[in-house]
């Protein structure tokens, strides 16, 4: 967390474009030389880089992320005030993923190499492929313009969820379709799955409690870090279905050049991707009883 802050902090005072002068354009006149130059000693950017930094990670020892340049409200709880939005987006996409995915994940790897499989693979393969800018704009243009089915953007009822969450979920549940197919049929082709199906137990409890349960770990890794990229916001999705959630909040802070709400995206989406991986990790020990914490193998 503390290199990506290092990283960004230098990132967005290379960046073009000098805060002040834009705060002051917003009013539509040209500002003054010597108004932009007060309002840059006001905020600070007049200061050493190395000295801006220092302030900034002094603030935020003590929980405080600084206020933003262009609304002069806590950027921790501009973030806060969005994060449920984006969470309720990252919790529809995932469940649409998880929707789409799981059923032709197995289906994929039990009927290998047929029809099924084949299909499989072409929409996995179209799916991984479209850019998920247009995708999203395609969806608007035929549920939205041309069919009037679902509102075009903003956030509302569950109508308003269904064209960004797919936007998100089509894509993923391509990737974690092929995954999971792969993982099976890894699973499938060891001797316990064998010993399982000789006993006479039905397919659905092999497939199920055996075969499934196995296959997971590669899935719930990914599952991990796509978790953390949507809370932190998906950027482009939330742009274009101007959904008020993080993402959407942090496009808006690069192009107004707000140092600290840049920041404390940066140092928020980290953290999310910390925690991530860390509850990722924890529940390999549930999936998987022959991982166990804090022991190491024995001899």
């Amino acid at each position: 967390m503390l290199g990506v802050s290092v990283i960004t902090f230098g990132l967005v005072n290379l960046a073009p474009g000098d805060p002040a002068e834009i705060i002051l354009r917003t009013g539509g006149a040209d500002p003054s030389r010597e108004a932009v130059l007060a309002l840059r000693e006001d905020l600070g950017l007049n200061d050493p880089v190395h000295i801006q930094y220092g302030r900034w990670l002094r603030g935020v020892f003590r929980l405080d992320l600084g206020n933003s340049f262009c609304t002069g409200r806590p950027v921790a709880g501009e973030i806060l005030t969005r994060l449920p939005a984006t969470l309720e987006l990252t919790v529809a996409a995932l469940c649409f993923m998880l929707f789409l995915s799981v059923p032709a994940g197995i289906l994929a790897a039990l009927y290998r190499h047929t029809a099924a499989d084949h299909l499989s693979r072409i929409c996995a393969l179209i799916g991984a492929s479209l850019p998920g800018f247009w995708l999203g704009l395609v969806l608007i243009y035929c549920f939205s313009v041309k069919l009037g089915l679902l509102p075009v953007m903003g956030r509302g009822g569950w109508r308003h969820l269904v064209l960004p969450a797919a936007t998100l979920g089509l894509g993923m549940a391509a990737v974690y379709a092929r995954l999971l197919r792969a993982s099976m049929l890894d699973v499938l082709s060891r001797d316990y799955i064998k010993v399982a199906r000789a006993k006479g137990l039905k397919e659905k409890w092999v497939i199920g409690r055996h075969a499934l349960k196995n296959a997971l770990l590669p899935v719930v890794t990914l599952l991990g870090m796509s978790f953390g990229h949507l809370l932190g916001g998906a950027v482009i999705v939330e742009t274009i279905f101007a959904w008020p959630g993080v993402g959407k909040f942090a496009v808006e802070a690069i192009f107004n050049r707000d140092y600290p709400v840049i920041q404390g995206y940066a140092l928020f989406m980290s953290l999310v991707f910390v925690l991530a991986n860390l509850l990722v990790d924890i529940s390999y020990v549930f999936i998987d009883p022959r991982i166990r914490l804090g022991r190491g193998r024995q001899p």
